[in-house]
């Protein structure tokens, strides 16, 4: 693990046949804002948040060097102090996810014309959405406000210690866990859910499934307790594609994909694939997802990606697939591919998961060509999937490396939708080695955390500053 990451944060570093579009609700004048629809404002925050590649805050497919940029090359060399991006981020996650999702609990907490049951799994959704956001900002910039946060009659949260904010979500995520399944029956969200349409098997699914990723995040620090919740969350995860977490948008503003915006509206031609990904990864396995995940040059028969980091020119290179402007292309939350990369690391590491690192490692990689030829409309799995397998440099028992460059590689080119758990997973498992351009703005190594926002420093800087001074960093 890197050390500047054990730095920055303490030894830590959905169904898309269930997903739906807004509900018809009456927004212009209502006379109170019910508590469930503030979960659809949190949840389509948080997917814009997971999707989006907008310069201005969302950069994880250039950190994981997915993409670059050939015109406006701030972002690609890392200008986070000159910019707004660190502040864009934090208040997305502060104030559109976790805002919305600290209202809603109140208001479903005071909300007496619900049933117990209902009201107990309304919560339970309410706060594993929260948990999610919470790790995402923990994993994004380290310590930061947690006990405190959200109460807006304090202007000056304390920030709380990453490896403690994790220990408690993880607590969260049993209660949630424990409450969804004594109320199998009872309601919960209904239309208001964007991702489950408030169906309770999913949920738990969803909820065991995050659980899994919090456990594997924490197992450097401690590998006992990890695997106990592992072992617990294990039967419980996704069991299919079909079981993912996402939410589906729509064809028309203002709910469509961020991506379409950042790649079609913006008419900012400027992201094109990396010869790091496309020259060295997808072209040499001839990955079935290559042209899913990106266009050929000009509209040849050829790929080729562009050096990571300097200006060049945009219509030498591969542009991102034609699936990835489409308006509707869902967000993805959480993936069943990233499940199975995660009980294969378990298993790589000894924890009895009910299978083998190699069969759990062949499910991901299958589920990965799976879904992206299905929802691309391309392609055949069922041969594609094993013909990629076959390859000596694919198949777990002869690909080069340890466990974590088997799997750190093939999960790298599966997450190439969720790119905020790329970041995560790159600095967790150290591959790919990905290298820095020859020039950054902050003259160093690829980012491993977001600086603290200017905001915090204006507002809270003694909280700030104790935080930044706490892990050696800014």
């Amino acid at each position: 693990m890197k050390k500047s990451l054990i730095l920055a944060i303490p030894a830590l570093l959905l169904a898309a046949s269930c997903a739906k579009t807004l509900p018809n609700v009456d927004l212009k004048s209502p006379s109170a804002v019910p508590g469930v629809y503030l979960v659809t404002s949190a949840e389509r925050s948080l997917a814009r948040s997971l999707s989006s590649t907008n310069q201005n805050g969302y950069i994880s497919r250039l950190l994981v060097q997915y993409w670059t940029e050939t015109t406006y090359n701030d972002e690609a060399t890392y200008n986070l102090a000159n910019r707004t991006i660190p502040d864009n981020v934090w208040t997305a996650y502060y104030q559109g996810a976790l805002g919305n999702l600290n209202e809603a609990k109140r208001l479903i907490s005071a909300n007496g014309g619900i049933d117990a049951g209902t009201k107990a799994n309304q919560l339970a959704c309410v706060d594993v959405l929260a948990v999610h956001a919470w790790h995402n900002l923990v994993d994004t910039f380290g310590n930061v406000p947690y006990t405190q946060a959200l109460d807006i009659n304090n202007k000056t949260p304390v920030y709380d210690d990453a490896a403690t904010i994790y220990t408690d979500l993880l607590k969260r995520l049993d209660a949630d866990i424990a409450a969804l399944k004594a109320n199998p029956t009872a309601g919960s969200l209904g239309s208001a859910d964007l991702i489950y349409n408030g169906d309770i098997p999913s949920w738990i699914r969803y909820a065991n499934s995050l659980k899994l990723r919090l456990a594997m995040t924490t197992y450097d620090v401690d590998p006992a307790r990890a695997s106990t919740l592992v072992q617990q969350a294990a039967p419980n995860v996704f069991h299919s594609n079909s079981d993912a977490a996402q939410l589906a948008f729509e064809s028309t503003n203002p709910n469509t994909n961020p991506l379409y915006e950042d790649l079609v509206q913006s008419g900012r031609y400027d992201y094109v694939g990396t010869n790091v990904f496309i020259d060295k990864q997808l072209v040499p396995t001839s990955d079935p997802r290559l042209p899913i995940y990106f266009q050929p040059v000009g509209g040849k028969a050829t790929y080729a990606g562009a050096p990571y980091g300097p200006a060049t020119n945009y219509s030498l290179w591969s542009n991102p697939g034609v699936i990835l402007h489409q308006p509707t292309l869902p967000a993805m939350f959480l993936s069943y591919y990233e499940v199975q990369f995660l009980l294969a690391e378990a298993a790589a590491r000894g924890i009895n998961v009910g299978s083998s690192a190699s069969d759990l490692y062949n499910n991901a990689v299958t589920a990965s060509i799976t879904y992206w030829e299905n929802i691309a409309g391309v392609g055949n799995p069922s041969v594609d999937a094993p013909a990629y397998l076959a390859q000596p440099s694919v198949t777990y028992a002869t690909a080069t490396g340890d466990f974590k460059q088997k799997i750190g590689i093939q999960k790298w080119i599966a997450l190439y939708n969720q790119p905020t758990q790329a970041w995560t997973e790159w600095r967790r498992l150290d591959y790919p080695k990905l290298q820095a351009p020859a020039v950054t703005y902050q003259g160093s190594g690829i980012p491993l955390r977001y600086f603290y926002p200017n905001s915090e420093q204006n507002l809270n800087n003694a909280n700030r500053q104790a935080a930044a001074t706490a892990i050696g960093a800014t």
